[in-house]
């Protein structure tokens, strides 16, 4: 029992359990999963389609925070994401057709590399601390959407896009599938490869890893590439879902709830070891904590405050200085009862 308490995943999986509890105490058909028109239906499934993009955000930045990075600009490449491809389909000559979908979304995956290259060159290359160097995308980003965009919210009407964020395949959404995928490839790649633990020795420490002939530049390099495709896809996923593009709203704060997820799941901002798959319980309690307030009536404005709250919570459990604190408190206060009675 003690090794089970000690796992980094007891407490966030713990912690979600409670989640879907307090849920199907509120709302008693919550935990309910039905089959209609051949498509599975309930507020479960409806948690894992909306926390998609929230894992996919979450992969990248489980990658790049092992690094000892950050990166902060996720939220306005998913915004660039969506506005590239929407623009692309409202003005293409044939704007219902899957060609010109594949286009748009092949389009924008590929302005997305390019930023994750351009924030991987500041990082590597010029030595720009992450948090500077991903913050001026954050900042010009969500700028250069409105550019695209003009200014305005961009709507299109293609099949084959919106299928993307709102449409079903083998019973399930597809934006759950393609995100497990990432998943499963991610940890394919970082797992039974020497990749991830490339990652691990950069982000324990860069120069011995240099010293030791890893090319920690050419890692570094790799991840925010990576996270920035991550970024894209989960705003590609979400102008699907609206069959729009909205530079100022699309992704808001999505790089804070990646984060939360990450530190949720066990990952250390210190760097170092990761875990994928407490990314992928993280972003499902985020989601679910999100459900869950306006649920139990409380207003979603105050959404971040009870995420900042139970963030700090779940780090306190996780963290073993604390427990030892509690463990070692436990351990004296019989020692205190039998002096007292002496």
């Amino acid at each position: 029992m003690r090794d089970l308490v000690r796992h980094r995943l007891f407490w966030p999986v713990l912690a979600l359990l409670l989640l879907l509890a307090v849920n199907a105490i509120a709302t008693p058909s919550f935990l309910q999963v039905r089959m209609q028109d051949g498509h599975l239906y309930g507020s479960l499934v409806d948690i894992a389609r909306n926390g998609a993009p929230v894992l996919l955000v979450a992969l990248g930045m489980t990658l790049v925070i092992a690094t000892r990075g950050i990166d902060l600009s996720v939220g306005a490449i998913a915004a660039i994401a969506g506005a590239v491809a929407c623009v692309h389909i409202a003005g293409a000559a044939d704007p219902a057709s899957a060609g010109t979908a594949i286009t748009a979304i092949t389009l924008a995956l590929a302005v997305c590399i390019l930023l994750g290259l351009w924030n991987g060159f500041l990082v590597s290359v010029v030595g720009i601390q992450p948090i500077i160097a991903t913050l001026v995308l954050m900042t010009a980003g969500r700028g250069l959407a409105m550019l695209v965009t003009g200014g305005q919210v961009t709507t299109v009407n293609n099949a084959f896009f919106k299928a993307l964020g709102a449409d079903y395949f083998l019973t399930l959404p597809i934006a759950i599938l393609v995100s497990l995928a990432l998943l499963a490839f991610t940890g394919l790649v970082t797992r039974r490869t020497a990749l991830g633990m490339l990652v691990e020795s950069v982000g324990i420490n860069p120069e011995a890893s240099r010293l030791a002939g890893v090319r920690s530049r050419t890692i570094i390099w790799t991840v925010y590439v990576f996270s920035a495709f991550c970024a894209g896809l989960a705003g590609l996923m979400i102008a699907a879902n609206t069959s729009s593009a909205d530079a100022n709203n699309a992704g808001l704060w999505i790089e804070l709830d990646a984060i939360l997820a990450v530190v949720i799941g066990g990952t250390s901002l210190a760097g170092g070891r990761f875990s994928l798959t407490g990314t992928l319980v993280g972003a499902l309690f985020i989601q679910t904590l999100s459900t869950t307030i306006p649920t139990i009536g409380i207003p979603s404005d105050t959404n971040y405050l009870f995420k900042a709250v139970v963030v700090i919570a779940v780090c306190l459990l996780q963290s073993p200085k604390a427990r030892a604190a509690v463990w070692r408190r436990r351990r004296n206060r019989p020692s205190l009862v039998k002096a007292g009675r002496a």
